[in-house]
């Protein structure tokens, strides 16, 4: 096993010194300051890092270059007085390093304007001849900057003092790969290299920078703008890649570089930077630039899910490794925010069972090296062939596996796992990648949490309103997903449920109430219980929603509420479906074609009293798919509703029913969040063994019990059923006594057999129970029914059916 230890450390001040050297070799470079500055975020594990320069009176140092996350997270200004109180006027003025931690950085101004607390910031002299100006860099690693990263950060400082990059350009001296963008007026200067990478020769451009973004594909133009047009551009480099025009061939791929410098008096602002082609980017600061790009990316990712998304995209395809995984650390479990590949089949069979799941968790002691590498905070790397691994992680990377534990101030924030499967050689140079990537990780996942922990609350109370688990289902699977929206901190009224009915039937039902608020997360549950315990009874779905719409407009509310409601019985491979004002269901069949179902619809619940919901029937084949989500995935401020729902039914077609979950999740991606979002997915595949069944009517007549054993005789006789026969036909007897002599109305005799249970079922008109006596008299003429029932049958009970009951007895048959 190969550490990052104590000898890796000291070597850090001497890989800094070789990357400096290297940098400074050509101090005309455009890009010269700003790849120094990346340095920081490398060799000293800072989040944040810039130079200042004085002004064109002398009076005010402004921020002229940064790398790293927003100075806004940290309350930083683009500027500061040289006469003011501040970290970076007192190390200009004096020539002295500050050295600043949480407690000094409380009594700063800044710290009103920032909500973090625990960082530390370093403010170091860049003084060169002439050139004067001061290094600012923030770290939020445990103890603030280190003896060598202290080291560090001075060598940085006095890199980046040499003579600033850009003067060349605003004298005219450009170099064939640089340009400067005139901000007020759109001229540009260009070299001859760009020129011939735009096609174009020194006699045909015009200066205008229209003129070179005519040659773009137009796709790319926006991202473009985004850079040239003043209003967008901030202090600072932005890197971007877009694409050319060719007079034959695709098109090319052009990496644009640049920056803004501040204008002054009778000098406006300019872009400058470089163009060049995006495959031959230097490789000597590839780890430098991933790095960059990572910082900029956890920039913006306002979530957990953006965070892990955004670490796999940096470092996934750099390294060429074969899967990583990315989990939270909560209490002592783990919980996975992302998996990629995402296919169950990648991973070991432990993340396969126990952490693809509703919500995929494990605890950290089932893997004891992981929970070693979290309390130690530090990287830990094995080789291929590594024998001190349990397999949950050895299988992660056979050739290779990189743990990085990912530290958010005083804390653990969680883990990466990066693996290979054939042997990886892991460099000094990608092993300072991987820390410092792990150090902006869990930062990123901090401030995450800091953003949307609310949301995670409000998640949280919308969950324990829905079922925790799905249950188990007779010939389908189903799964569900819940997204809570983003904008706003109110719960919402999304919910779903899947509810188990006799005879192999099973309810799905999705539904929204109005608005986001407290009182609509109690409708939900309401609507919810209400619609399950209407089902239970053995309505048919028309009747549920009819009674679920009058218990509605009974309570004293002003909401309502959208609902779908699908009845599958997965006997027979048919559905049918009631719409409340709810988005119909979409439909892949199991040749890869979707449909939305032309369902008839009513209003929603609680608007009209007297209203129909009429039943629409659907034809189900072994691998069809049922979708059934809320608006809050197919409409968006942008998108129309009809064109969402065409949207979802492509992105059925191109996924693979097999894989449920992962469909699932596929789905949601790209989600809008600007309202809740709830789905629920049901692959129907049939039942391998079908029950046969045969029904009777009980007339009331005086023989009417020997009529039902007569006719149950026949059935056992024609299924075969020959050795448990008494048994049967003493509780038919029983049953259909009972029925008849306690209650009025209709009788009904089922009889089923699946595999070697046979059932039996009589319903009734009363709501009421049976009641098995707890003691009989030996003279006692009646009540030994049940007794008799119960001591026949493997199980018996009884459930409620519309307007009444229906008792039911399952017998076990030997031999099948």
């Amino acid at each position: 096993m190969v550490r990052e230890g104590a000898t890796e450390r000291r070597t850090r001040v001497l890989r800094a010194e070789a990357a400096l050297k290297a940098l400074t070799a050509d101090p005309d470079s455009p890009e010269r300051r700003h790849r120094v500055l990346e340095q920081a975020l490398v060799f000293t594990g800072a989040t944040f890092v810039a130079v200042y320069t004085p002004g064109e009176e002398g009076d005010r140092l402004r921020l002229i270059e940064s790398a790293g996350v927003p100075r806004g997270l940290y309350g930083l200004r683009d500027g500061y007085t040289v006469d003011g109180h501040s970290p970076v006027a007192d190390a200009y003025r004096t020539g002295r390093p500050v050295w600043l931690g949480p407690a000094e950085l409380a009594e700063e101004p800044e710290a009103r304007r920032t909500p973090f607390r625990d960082y530390f910031l370093a403010a170091l002299p860049a003084h060169h001849g002439d050139e004067r100006g001061c290094l600012l860099a923030v770290g939020e690693a445990p103890g603030g900057f280190d003896p060598d990263a202290r080291k560090c950060l001075e060598l940085i400082a006095d890199a980046v003092a040499c003579p600033a990059p850009g003067r060349a350009a605003a004298r005219g001296e450009l170099a064939t790969d640089a340009f400067a963008l005139a901000m007020d007026t759109g001229r540009v200067e260009v070299g001859d290299d760009i020129l011939d990478l735009f096609g174009l020769g020194p006699e045909d451009f015009d200066g205008r920078v229209e003129t070179l973004l005519g040659h773009t594909v137009p796709e790319d133009l926006p991202s473009l703008m985004s850079v040239v047009e003043a209003g967008h551009m901030s202090i600072g480099e932005r890197e971007l890649e877009f694409r050319v025009l060719r007079p034959s061939g695709p098109p090319r791929w052009l990496r644009l570089r640049g920056r803004l410098l501040p204008g002054g008096k009778g000098r406006p602002a300019q872009l400058v930077g470089t163009v060049a082609e995006a495959s031959t980017t230097r490789s000597d600061v590839s780890d430098v630039a991933r790095v960059q790009r990572l910082a900029a990316a956890l920039a913006t990712a306002g979530t957990v899910r953006d965070v892990s998304h955004a670490v796999v995209a940096a470092l996934r395809r750099p390294l060429r490794a074969d899967r990583i995984a990315l989990a939270e650390l909560e209490g002592e479990r783990l919980v996975v925010t992302v998996l990629d590949p995402p296919e169950p089949e990648a991973w070991p069979e432990l993340w396969r069972l126990e952490w693809r799941t509703e919500w995929p968790d494990a605890p950290v002691r089932a893997m004891p090296t992981l929970a070693a590498a979290l309390r130690e905070g530090r990287a830990q790397i094995w080789p291929a062939g590594a024998t001190a691994l349990e397999p949950a992680l050895a299988e992660v990377g056979p050739g290779g596996l990189a743990v990085l534990p990912l530290p958010a101030g005083t804390r653990m924030a969680g883990a990466c796992l990066i693996g290979w499967d054939t042997p990886h050689d892991f460099g000094p140079d990608e092993r300072a990648l991987l820390t410092a990537s792990a150090g902006l990780a869990g930062q990123a996942l901090m401030r995450a949490h800091a953003f949307d922990a609310e949301h995670e609350l409000v998640g949280m109370l919308q969950r324990q309103l829905l079922p925790r688990r799905l249950p188990q289902l007779p010939g389908a699977t189903a799964v569900a997903r819940y997204l809570p929206a983003t904008a706003g901190l109110e719960v919402g009224g999304d919910w779903y449920d899947v509810i188990p009915l006799p005879d192999n039937h099973v309810a799905l039902v999705i539904g929204d109430v109005q608005g986001h608020s407290a009182a609509a997360a109690t409708l939900m549950g309401q609507m919810r219980t209400a619609l399950r315990a209407y089902a239970t009874e053995g309505h048919p779905p028309d009747v549920v929603v009819s009674h679920a719409n009058r218990l509605l407009l009974e309570m004293e509310t002003d909401l309502f509420a959208t609902c779908c409601y699908v009845d599958v019985d997965t006997e027979e491979g048919s559905a049918w479906c009631v719409r409340a004002g709810h988005l119909p269901p979409v439909l892949r069949h199991p040749d890869g074609t979707t449909e939305i179902a032309e369902a008839e619809g009513g209003p929603p619940l609680g608007v009209v009293a007297q209203a129909d919901f009429p039943m629409t029937l659907l034809g189900l084949q072994p691998g069809t798919l049922i979708a059934l989500t809320t608006d809050g995935l197919v409409e968006s401020p942008d998108t129309d509703i009809d064109d969402g729902l065409d949207r979802l039914a492509r992105d059925l077609a191109g996924s693979d029913p097999a894989h449920l979950g992962l469909v699932a999740d596929t789905l949601l991606v790209g989600a809008q969040r600007n309202d809740d979002v709830a789905l629920l997915l049901m692959r129907y595949d049939g039942l391998a063994v079908r029950p046969r069944r045969e029904s009777w009517t009980v007339w009331r007549v005086p023989e009417a019990v020997r009529h039902a054993r007569r006719f149950t005789r026949r059935t056992l006789r024609g299924w075969g059923v020959t050795e448990e026969a008494d048994a049967i036909l003493l509780v038919v007897s029983e049953l259909v006594t009972n029925a008849l002599v306690h209650t009025d109305g209709r009788v009904r005799l089922d009889l089923t057999l699946v595999g070697s249970r046979f059932r039996v079922a009589v319903a009734d008109a009363s709501p009421r129970s049976p009641v098995k006596p707890t003691s009989i008299g030996w003279e006692a003429t009646g009540g030994r029914g049940l007794l008799l029932v119960e001591a026949m049958s493997a199980t018996w009970g009884t459930v409620p059916v519309s307007g009444g009951k229906q008792v039911w007895s399952e017998i076990g048959l030997s031999g099948r």
